[in-house]
Protein backbone atom coordinates (compact mmCIF):
# COMPACT_ATOMS: atom_id res chain seq x y z
CA UNK A 1 0.00 0.00 0.00
CA UNK A 2 1.01 3.34 -1.11
CA UNK A 3 1.88 6.18 1.37
CA UNK A 4 -1.12 7.74 0.27
CA UNK A 5 -3.47 5.78 0.63
CA UNK A 6 -2.37 4.49 4.19
CA UNK A 7 -2.77 7.72 5.15
CA UNK A 8 -6.44 8.32 4.14
CA UNK A 9 -6.50 4.59 5.72
CA UNK A 10 -5.50 5.74 8.51
CA UNK A 11 -7.61 9.30 8.67
CA UNK A 12 -10.55 7.20 8.38
CA UNK A 13 -10.15 5.04 11.27
CA UNK A 14 -9.07 7.88 13.65
CA UNK A 15 -12.22 9.52 11.83
CA UNK A 16 -10.47 13.00 10.95
CA UNK A 17 -11.55 14.67 8.49
CA UNK A 18 -8.57 16.18 5.84
CA UNK A 19 -8.67 18.21 2.50
CA UNK A 20 -6.03 17.19 -0.10
CA UNK A 21 -3.67 20.07 0.75
CA UNK A 22 -3.70 18.97 4.37
CA UNK A 23 -3.20 15.19 3.37
CA UNK A 24 -0.35 16.65 1.03
CA UNK A 25 1.43 18.27 3.84
CA UNK A 26 1.19 15.41 6.09
CA UNK A 27 2.69 13.18 3.49
CA UNK A 28 5.15 15.81 2.82
CA UNK A 29 5.92 16.53 6.65
CA UNK A 30 7.18 12.71 6.70
CA UNK A 31 9.21 12.98 3.41
CA UNK A 32 11.61 15.83 6.03
CA UNK A 33 11.79 13.77 8.88
CA UNK A 34 12.93 11.11 6.23
CA UNK A 35 15.37 13.48 4.67
CA UNK A 36 16.75 14.79 7.25
CA UNK A 37 16.70 11.89 10.22
CA UNK A 38 19.73 10.67 8.08
CA UNK A 39 22.07 13.32 9.10
CA UNK A 40 20.22 15.11 12.04
CA UNK A 41 19.52 11.44 13.67
CA UNK A 42 15.59 13.05 14.89
CA UNK A 43 13.97 9.34 15.19
CA UNK A 44 15.31 5.86 15.51
CA UNK A 45 12.33 5.13 12.96
CA UNK A 46 13.83 4.78 10.07
CA UNK A 47 10.92 3.69 7.07
CA UNK A 48 8.64 6.29 6.25
CA UNK A 49 5.81 3.38 6.51
CA UNK A 50 6.93 2.71 10.08
CA UNK A 51 6.39 6.18 10.97
CA UNK A 52 3.39 7.15 9.34
CA UNK A 53 1.74 4.87 12.05
CA UNK A 54 4.47 5.07 15.18
CA UNK A 55 4.48 8.98 14.44
CA UNK A 56 1.85 10.81 12.39
CA UNK A 57 -1.14 8.82 13.53
CA UNK A 58 -0.10 8.53 16.49
CA UNK A 59 -0.26 12.01 17.08
CA UNK A 60 -3.47 12.69 15.67
CA UNK A 61 -4.97 10.00 17.63
CA UNK A 62 -5.24 12.40 20.56
CA UNK A 63 -7.16 14.98 18.32
CA UNK A 64 -10.69 14.98 20.06
CA UNK A 65 -8.98 15.95 23.26
CA UNK A 66 -6.79 18.94 21.94
CA UNK A 67 -9.14 22.10 21.43
CA UNK A 68 -8.66 25.38 19.39
CA UNK A 69 -6.18 27.35 21.21
CA UNK A 70 -2.55 27.55 22.28
CA UNK A 71 -0.76 24.51 22.54
CA UNK A 72 2.65 23.88 23.97
CA UNK A 73 4.44 20.65 22.42
CA UNK A 74 6.97 20.58 25.19
CA UNK A 75 10.05 18.13 24.14
CA UNK A 76 8.72 18.38 20.50
CA UNK A 77 12.22 16.55 18.90
CA UNK A 78 10.94 16.12 15.25
CA UNK A 79 7.57 18.02 15.47
CA UNK A 80 5.31 15.46 17.19
CA UNK A 81 2.66 15.15 17.68
CA UNK A 82 2.83 19.36 17.58
CA UNK A 83 3.00 19.51 13.81
CA UNK A 84 0.67 16.89 12.48
CA UNK A 85 -2.23 18.61 14.71
CA UNK A 86 -0.85 22.07 13.14
CA UNK A 87 -1.81 20.92 9.96
CA UNK A 88 -4.68 19.51 10.54
CA UNK A 89 -5.82 21.83 12.82
CA UNK A 90 -5.30 25.36 11.19
CA UNK A 91 -7.06 27.24 13.99
CA UNK A 92 -4.35 25.36 16.64
CA UNK A 93 -1.58 27.80 17.38
CA UNK A 94 1.13 25.52 17.93
CA UNK A 95 4.62 26.76 19.94
CA UNK A 96 7.20 23.91 19.57
CA UNK A 97 9.55 23.68 22.71
CA UNK A 98 12.74 21.67 22.25
CA UNK A 99 16.35 22.35 23.69
CA UNK A 100 17.90 21.02 21.04
CA UNK A 101 19.43 23.90 18.79
CA UNK A 102 19.47 21.15 15.96
CA UNK A 103 16.13 20.14 16.57
CA UNK A 104 14.72 23.40 16.36
CA UNK A 105 16.34 24.00 13.17
CA UNK A 106 14.52 21.24 11.57
CA UNK A 107 11.83 22.50 13.20
CA UNK A 108 11.93 26.05 11.71
CA UNK A 109 13.05 24.71 8.43
CA UNK A 110 9.56 22.63 8.19
CA UNK A 111 7.69 25.94 9.29
CA UNK A 112 8.96 27.48 6.02
CA UNK A 113 8.66 24.71 3.85
CA UNK A 114 5.10 24.10 4.74
CA UNK A 115 3.80 27.61 4.89
CA UNK A 116 2.68 26.78 8.73
CA UNK A 117 1.95 29.43 9.98
CA UNK A 118 0.12 28.72 13.08
CA UNK A 119 3.68 26.62 14.21
CA UNK A 120 6.54 28.56 16.17
CA UNK A 121 9.38 26.50 17.30
CA UNK A 122 11.21 27.70 20.20
CA UNK A 123 14.51 26.61 21.46
CA UNK A 124 14.27 26.63 25.58
CA UNK A 125 13.98 23.87 28.44
CA UNK A 126 10.73 23.18 29.35
CA UNK A 127 11.19 24.17 33.25
CA UNK A 128 13.13 27.81 32.40
CA UNK A 129 10.90 28.27 29.28
CA UNK A 130 9.02 31.34 29.09
CA UNK A 131 6.17 32.37 26.90
CA UNK A 132 4.12 35.14 26.13
CA UNK A 133 0.64 33.96 26.65
CA UNK A 134 -0.63 31.01 29.29
CA UNK A 135 -1.24 28.08 26.85
CA UNK A 136 -4.72 26.16 26.59
CA UNK A 137 -2.88 22.72 26.14
CA UNK A 138 0.99 21.48 27.26
CA UNK A 139 1.45 18.16 25.63
CA UNK A 140 3.55 15.50 25.66
CA UNK A 141 5.09 12.13 24.26
CA UNK A 142 8.28 12.64 25.45
CA UNK A 143 9.01 12.79 29.49
CA UNK A 144 9.78 9.15 31.04
CA UNK A 145 7.53 9.90 33.80
CA UNK A 146 4.20 12.38 34.76
CA UNK A 147 5.45 14.08 37.81
CA UNK A 148 8.72 15.07 36.08
CA UNK A 149 6.48 16.43 33.26
CA UNK A 150 3.94 18.33 35.94
CA UNK A 151 6.61 19.52 37.51
CA UNK A 152 8.79 21.25 34.62
CA UNK A 153 5.75 22.47 33.13
CA UNK A 154 3.52 23.93 36.44
CA UNK A 155 4.94 27.40 35.77
CA UNK A 156 3.78 27.34 32.37
CA UNK A 157 0.17 26.67 33.52
CA UNK A 158 -3.35 28.43 34.28
CA UNK A 159 -6.06 27.45 36.23
CA UNK A 160 -7.48 26.07 32.77
CA UNK A 161 -4.81 24.55 31.25
CA UNK A 162 -4.78 20.97 30.37
CA UNK A 163 -1.68 18.78 30.61
CA UNK A 164 -1.98 15.71 28.21
CA UNK A 165 1.26 13.17 28.69
CA UNK A 166 0.83 10.72 26.09
CA UNK A 167 2.18 7.29 27.28
CA UNK A 168 2.38 3.31 26.17
CA UNK A 169 0.85 1.02 28.92
CA UNK A 170 -1.31 2.28 31.39
CA UNK A 171 1.32 4.28 33.41
CA UNK A 172 -0.27 2.87 37.35
CA UNK A 173 3.01 3.34 39.27
CA UNK A 174 3.58 7.16 37.78
CA UNK A 175 0.14 7.85 38.51
CA UNK A 176 0.41 6.73 42.09
CA UNK A 177 3.71 8.60 42.37
CA UNK A 178 2.01 12.18 41.62
CA UNK A 179 2.03 14.68 43.95
CA UNK A 180 -1.37 15.96 45.63
CA UNK A 181 -1.16 19.47 43.36
CA UNK A 182 -1.82 17.26 39.97
CA UNK A 183 -5.60 16.32 39.63
CA UNK A 184 -6.09 13.42 36.99
CA UNK A 185 -8.55 14.84 34.89
CA UNK A 186 -9.34 11.39 32.96
CA UNK A 187 -6.89 8.48 31.36
CA UNK A 188 -7.74 7.81 27.32
CA UNK A 189 -7.27 4.56 25.44
CA UNK A 190 -5.83 5.59 22.14
CA UNK A 191 -6.55 3.10 19.11
CA UNK A 192 -3.23 4.14 16.38
CA UNK A 193 -4.18 2.40 13.09
CA UNK A 194 -1.65 0.51 11.81
CA UNK A 195 0.09 0.50 15.72
CA UNK A 196 -0.11 -2.70 17.55
CA UNK A 197 0.57 -1.38 21.09
CA UNK A 198 -0.84 0.28 24.03
CA UNK A 199 -1.78 3.77 23.91
CA UNK A 200 -3.12 5.94 26.86
CA UNK A 201 -3.47 9.46 27.03
CA UNK A 202 -3.23 11.27 30.67
CA UNK A 203 -4.95 14.60 31.23
CA UNK A 204 -3.86 16.31 34.22
CA UNK A 205 -4.53 19.91 35.38
CA UNK A 206 -2.24 21.53 38.19
CA UNK A 207 -2.53 23.88 40.72
CA UNK A 208 -0.55 26.95 39.73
Amino acid sequence: MSLELALRAGLEALNIRCDEKQQSLLLEYVGLVDRWNRVYNLTAVREPAEMLSKHLLDALSVLPWVPEGRLLDAGAGAGLPGIPLAIVNPELEVTLLDSAGKKVRFLNHVKRTLSLANVHPLQARLESAELPEVPDIIISRAFSSLAGFAGAARHLAGRDTRMLAMKGRYPEEEIEALPGWVDICSIEKLSVPGLHEQRHLVIMSVSP
